[in-house]
């Protein structure tokens, strides 16, 4: 089955390396809320912009125009971390989240650099543990910014004490864990956590859709493709299961539980 077919917009939004963040992000809600105006919020997201660069007036200075972001997206608008019902399944939809002005790290953070490149600055996702950041450079230094928490800015032991809160101290700040990820990379940690979400609510549908977004954004992940084919087999779709248990040996023929999945697909033959 070709899922760009199942997902059209999807698919057409993170064709390519360097596609629309925002648009991207939206169209995952399509499945969800099919009538939703992904171009009404994208304009949304312009008008913010807009008053950024208004509240920065005629004055230079890239801390300048990140006080501004702040200024417009926390203090006026009142965006915030939804702390009370973090794992809600709304707040890693970037159309609920603009509307109730409530989410996760990663969909804030969505939030505040769509905003911020629209108003002239250039800001980066982080992927650090557990909890996903913004940074940018401001004359000559990285500044890391916490949407969640307001668009507090991190200084290096706020950074460490973040990761001790997380990981009860077993974890010490590396390079790599403020190191910028791509687009693709931010996408597949939304989809993630939904497809959590729904996993560990037992919602197969919902966790199927998701998955399948996952393998239009990355048709080799392995994983992903034997998700596909467990959900499918638990939602009673013997074909699609066997295509893709089929599928997950070619792209990991050597993996630790080969020889499970080949005992599956001769049971579901049998059948």
């Amino acid at each position: 089955m070709d899922e760009s077919a199942q997902h059209p917009a999807f698919a057409e939004a993170v064709a390519g390396l360097d596609f629309d963040l925002a648009r991207a992000a939206l169209t995952i809600a399509l499945a969800e809320y099919p009538e939703l105006d992904i171009n009404g919020h994208l304009e949304q997201l312009n008008r913010l912009a807009d008053r950024v660069t208004d509240a920065a007036g005629a004055e230079e200075g890239s801390y300048r125009r990140l006080a501004c972001v702040d200024y417009v997206l926390f203090r006026q608008e009142g965006f915030k971390g939804n702390e009370d019902d973090y794992y809600d399944p709304e707040n890693s939809f970037l159309n609920r989240v603009m509307e109730r002005r409530r989410g996760i790290p990663i969909t804030l953070s969505v939030l505040y650099m769509e905003v911020a490149r629209r108003a002239g600055l250039d800001t980066q996702g982080v992927g650090f543990p557990g909890h996903f950041l913004v940074k940018t450079v401001c004359e000559d230094q990285e500044v890391f910014v916490d949407p969640f928490h307001g668009g507090s800015i991190l200084s290096p032991s706020d950074l460490q004490g973040l990761l001790d809160k997380l990981f009860g101290g077993r974890l010490e700040v590396r390079p790599e864990f403020l190191s910028a990820v791509s687009k693709r990379q931010i996408v597949q940690r939304m989809l993630n956590n939904i497809k959590l979400i729904y996993s560990n609510r037992q919602d197969l549908k919902r966790c199927l859709r998701t998955v399948e977004h996952l393998v239009i954004l990355t048709p080799d992940d392995a994983d992903q493709v034997r998700d596909r084919g467990l959900l499918r087999l638990r939602l009673e779709d013997s074909a699609g299961a066997l295509a893709d248990f089929e599928r997950y040996l070619e792209l990991a023929p050597d993996a630790g539980n080969a020889a499970t999945v080949r005992e599956q697909i001769e049971r579901i033959r049998k059948h």
